[in-house]
């Protein structure tokens, strides 16, 4: 059965207004942003949104969803989440998908920072995107994570483990000024992109093993200097 035409350009407006409002909340972040802007940049009628989302709030939720779903699109990670898969390899798949979605240039170029910005002045929406998006996400993580530590590691140092391994993906989004300041030159092409994940990858699989052997050996704590022991 055909699409009719007006289906086709009732869709093919609510598509123009994500991506314009993608746009202009990364730029100027949800407070700032109006139903004005994104409906010209989406050459909408200024009820549009109102019509195809209910509300600005609403439409910053979808606006979310989509960027994921095209992050997820992009770069797929079904078929590197098998558990036949080395976690080793997960961890890699898991690194990689994070970092290009984040400094992806390509639609929806404007994802990484949006991301950033919400982290950052949280809006209501937080804790829809933490429970559909970012909860989800996690637990992938912390399954690859405590496999790679040994089934009986303690949930606070996985939970530490986690937060390690995204602190240093989004180091590199964060400090990007300071980066290319201290280092001239660096890159943020894509081929730099994946050594980046090549580098995270190892750094944190090694970080991981001597973790699970220190626990294995009865030494989790750390000695009295503040050293491990």
């Amino acid at each position: 059965m055909s699409t009719s035409p007006a289906s086709s350009a009732r869709g093919e407006t609510r598509q123009r207004l994500l991506e314009a409002a993608g746009e202009v909340f990364a730029e100027r972040g949800f407070r700032n942003a109006t139903i004005r802007e994104i409906c010209l940049q989406a050459q909408a009628n200024l009820a549009a949104v109102n019509y195809y989302f209910g509300d600005k709030e609403s439409l910053y939720a979808a606006v979310m969803k989509y960027a994921h779903a095209c992050a997820l699109e992009k770069y797929p990670l079904a078929q590197r989440e098998s558990e036949e898969v080395p976690a080793a390899d997960r961890l890699h798949a898991f690194i990689r998908y994070l970092l290009l979605s984040i400094f992806d240039k390509g639609p929806p170029a404007w994802l990484g920072k949006l991301m950033a910005r919400e982290m950052i002045e949280p809006t209501q929406a937080l804790d829809d995107l933490v429970a559909t998006i970012i909860y989800p996400m996690s637990q992938k993580l912390g399954a690859i994570v405590r496999e790679l530590l040994g089934g009986q590691a303690p949930d606070d140092l996985v939970h530490r483990c986690q937060m390690s391994i995204i602190g240093q993906c989004l180091h590199y989004r964060n400090a990007r000024p300071v980066i290319q300041r201290l280092f001239p030159g660096y890159q943020y092409l894509q081929e730099d992109i994946v050594r980046m994940a090549d580098h995270i990858t190892r750094f944190s699989v090694g970080a991981l093993r001597g973790l699970a052997q220190r626990e294995n050996n009865g030494r989790g704590r750390l000695g009295s200097k503040g050293l491990p022991g």
